[in-house]
């Protein structure tokens, strides 16, 4: 899961509570009809399943602005991180075949994988990598993995070269990179690509006609008619993405759907494993993903008590329910899958702009009237602090590019900067003088490019040609030896340091 949000939430509740509704019934059209008005979302779909049935299913607002294509239940958003639970599924299945033990280690299926440590490499199991408990900080190593060239088998070998923040097992840290070392064991123990494993264990017995994992069949599907374009805002102004191709990490998030497939995963999740009378995944799996593997983090607020991570979906509770849900997020798309498996009630929601939290919003509202918690329009509440956190920005970015502006460098400060550098853990990135600044070119990412500016003999700003990276201050020294990379925290909370070769 990926946030590409500009802000953090501030959670607060000061409105009125008003009686309670059947929201779904009486007030859904409303309130998401208005709410994507307030966060200027482009489209949104939904899919909503209540006791083995679709009770609402519906697609808002535009596919493509530019061309006037509206959403509908078909329309194919990328679905990033909630990808991961097919791949959680896929293990738990092997497990229930005999295939594998999710307390094997991952380097008896994948000899080229290696930690840091050679104890490390030697300790970590299948389900380490599932759950999100190798060792990693949430995010760690994501700007160098995502919507990169490197192959999946470079990715994990890769894994070597980098120190993990925690001690194996000792706290959770989201990792991509693990989920993409547990689908590459797919491969290792049935003779098949993790890709086709899906295809022929859940996509065609449950009828997904318009899901897929690789970037060639999205565009592909963009082509012949039904799929999302991805925006964000830049200064608020909808600004179109370019759709991060991410089959390098597709264990992790490369899967692209509709609400109208999704729906279906959603019924023979919460149906026990069965679809229309036939057992696609056997209960004992479908269990077997909903286990607590990590703790989260504590919780203690009201109505939620524990937060959980299984294989692929996220635990946790909501007013006396035990809800399994995971959130997806990539460049110019944001997505929930929700199941309430005890009240047999579950919701997809896909939007193809990540500068909101109308996808957040709306999934807590309708838990909420399912537990028959008073209405607060927590859309309005998270609209607030992300205007708040969003204008901040701005801000600091204005000042920025002002600092910027008004600082004169020496005539060949550029000049010196230019070179190649390298970082064992990325690689090299390639910085060119230009008149006033520099531009930097990136051996794996060759979509991006930055433009650098001296904030002082020893800083500079740096600005991404794709708006989600962001606008960073870096540091460098002043012999020109050493350059930081540094990339929005949501993407990546490292800072990279490259010498000069």
């Amino acid at each position: 899961m990926k946030y590409l949000l500009k802000t953090t939430i501030l959670l607060f509740v000061f409105q009125l509570s008003f009686s309670q509704t059947n929201f779904i019934k009486d007030s859904i059209d409303i309130y998401i009809n208005r709410e994507m008005a307030r966060w200027n979302l482009p489209g949104m779909a939904i899919a909503i399943v209540k006791d083995g049935k679709v009770v609402f299913m519906k697609g808002y607002g535009y596919a493509d602005v530019s061309a006037k294509k509206m959403v509908d239940e078909n329309t194919v958003f990328q679905i990033a991180s909630n990808s991961k639970a097919f791949t959680g599924t896929s293990l738990a299945l092997l497990e229930h075949y005999g295939k594998l033990k999710l307390d094997d280690k991952v380097k008896t299926y994948l000899p080229y994988f290696k930690m840091n440590e050679t104890w490390k490499t030697n300790e970590v199991t299948i389900a380490d990598v599932l759950s999100h408990r190798i060792g990693y900080e949430t995010f760690q190593t994501d700007f160098i993995n995502w919507s990169s060239t490197k192959s999946r088998k470079q990715l994990i070998e890769n894994m070597q070269n980098v120190t993990p923040k925690y001690g194996l097992r000792e706290k959770y840290g989201y990792c991509n990179v693990g989920f993409l070392t547990a689908g590459e064991i797919i491969p290792a123990v049935c003779d098949t690509t993790w890709d086709d494993y899906l295809k022929y264990h859940y996509f065609l017995p449950l009828e997904m006609k318009h899901t897929h994992t690789t970037y060639a069949d999205f565009l592909n599907a963009n082509q012949s008619s039904n799929t999302s374009k991805a925006y964000t805002l830049v200064s608020y102004q909808l600004t179109e993405l370019t759709p991060a191709n991410v089959d390098n990490l597709g264990p992790a998030a490369s899967v692209t759907s509709s609400v109208n497939d999704l729906s279906k995963w959603v019924m023979m999740q919460l149906n026990k494993g069965k679809y229309n009378g036939k057992q696609v995944v056997p209960e004992a799996v479908i269990n077997r993903t909903r286990e607590s593997f990590t703790v989260v983090k504590a919780q203690s607020r009201k109505g939620s008590n524990f937060s959980n991570y299984g294989l692929g979906w996220f635990l946790n509770d909501a007013y006396g329910k035990k809800v399994v849900t995971h959130d997806g997020g990539a460049n110019g798309f944001l997505s929930k899958t929700v199941l309430v498996p005890e009240e047999n009630f579950g919701f997809v929601i896909l939007t193809n702009s990540d500068a909101q939290y109308l996808f957040e919003a709306l999934g807590t509202q309708l838990i909420n009237d399912l537990t028959k918690q008073p209405y607060t329009n927590l859309s309005a509440l998270y609209h607030q602090g992300f205007k708040q956190g969003y204008d901040e920005d701005l801000e600091a970015v204005k000042k920025l590019k002002a600092t910027a502006e008004k600082y004169k460098p020496a005539k060949d400060a550029y000049t010196k900067i230019a070179g190649v550098y390298f970082n064992k853990i990325y690689g090299h990135i390639t910085i060119e003088a230009k008149d006033n600044f520099a531009q930097v070119s990136f051996e794996f990412h060759p979509q991006y490019k930055a433009k650098m500016q001296f904030l002082s003999p020893s800083t500079l700003v740096i600005e991404y040609n794709d708006p989600t990276l962001g606008v960073k201050e870096i540091k460098c020294d002043e012999l020109q030896k050493t350059i930081e990379i540094k990339v929005n925290d949501f993407i990546d909370m490292d800072t990279y340091l490259f010498t000069k070769n």
